[in-house]
């Protein structure tokens, strides 16, 4: 049975954040992937808040493409997100107004390589875990959902798996037009597959899955998933949580155009949980 509503224990949030976003290319010429805005704020920002909607504070992001540009991000988070007073002169002096509302974050910045796969992100960056952390959460910097977190790391626990992935329906790519004697009875803008899942990412990790699975130049230097978490499905290492609700990743300007209306309409399931937490979108 699901244990809905639990507190999250503190554990680290690692992102991948250093793909080039090549069907993206319009937009990721300037920005990374993840920096993308969905409103004002870039997707990546949207995905830490979910998680920081269940308490999680501690995030690792696995830089590659343009590190620049988290690096200025982060090192300006104050200034970019609240208002300021700036002091022009001999002796400079920014003063900030107001209280931050993602006060208590902890963001590591960490240069995982340009050209790495994502099996070497996850390597390299994973020196950033602290001894105590017996799991972590790893996902992708380009997907957004209504997942419970909660309910996600506790179906992990009690799986006793090594890595806990969410299962999703693939959006479809297009709209589903019902039709009706050549006249359109229905139309299903985004719809979900009826059938089968795909990996949406927020996956549960724990930490015996590195040096079991992440280990030898073959799966530290190919894709995470391909050898490390090929090899663990071979032995029966990995579980899966089936999530039912909303699911979409930010490949192609369709999807970005689309992710940005239904945050302009209110209607973006996946701020659900900061609105509970009386955050803004």
């Amino acid at each position: 049975m699901k244990k809905r509503n639990q507190s999250v224990p503190d554990i680290p949030v690692m992102i991948l954040c250093g793909g080039k976003g090549t069907r993206l290319r319009d937009v990721t010429e300037v920005l990374p992937k993840p920096m993308v805005p969905i409103g004002e704020q870039p997707i990546l920002l949207h995905i830490m808040k979910c998680y920081a909607a269940f308490g999680l504070k501690r995030f690792i992001l696995c830089l590659g493409y343009k590190a620049e540009v988290f690096i200025d991000y982060f090192l300006n988070y104050h200034i970019r997100n609240l208002d300021s007073t700036i002091k022009i002169g001999r002796e400079p002096e920014v003063t900030i107004h107001g209280e931050i509302e993602d006060a208590g974050w902890e963001v590591t910045l960490a240069r995982t390589g340009i050209e790495s796969a994502t099996g070497k992100r996850v390597s390299v960056a994973s020196k950033y875990l602290k001894d105590t952390d017996e799991d972590f959460f790893l996902t992708y910097g380009d997907g957004v959902s209504d997942v419970n977190i909660a309910d996600l790391y506790w179906h992990h626990k009690t799986s006793k798996k090594l890595l806990t992935l969410t299962a999703v329906h693939a959006p479809a790519r297009f709209g589903e037009l019902k039709i009706e004697n050549d006249v359109i009875s229905d139309f299903n803008e985004k719809i979900a597959a009826s059938a089968g899942y795909i990996n949406g990412g927020f996956m549960a990790i724990n930490r015996k899955f590195l040096p079991a699975y992440l280990k030898g130049k073959k799966a530290v230097n190919d894709y995470f998933e391909n050898v490390a978490m090929h090899c663990a499905v071979r032995d029966g290492k990995i579980g899966v949580f089936r999530h039912e609700g909303f699911w979409q990743c930010m490949d192609t300007p369709r999807e970005y155009d689309y992710l940005n209306e239904l945050l302009r309409s209110g209607r973006a399931p996946w701020t659900r949980y900061w609105k509970k937490k009386g955050g803004k979108k």
